[in-house]
């Protein structure tokens, strides 16, 4: 995992799940513009620095949510 910084992240377009509701307490991504990497942010915080995954680490990731691990 690593991070990216603001002006970085800012060119990319994000994206939260359809299921969230109408407040800003969602996980964004951007996935697919950077080969092997999933970037994720915090929808409360679009300007603040956002952590970069690998593509297993957000599977990883992704199963423990739906598992209810987090």
């Amino acid at each position: 995992m690593s991070k990216i910084s603001n002006a970085a992240a800012s060119g990319l377009a994000w994206t939260k799940s359809s299921y969230s509701g109408a407040t800003n307490d969602c996980v964004e991504v951007a996935a697919g513009q950077i080969p092997g990497a999933v970037p994720v942010r915090d929808s409360k915080a679009p300007t603040g620095p956002a952590l970069v995954l690998s593509e297993p680490e957000w599977g990883i990731f992704l199963d423990a949510v739906k598992g209810g691990q987090l």
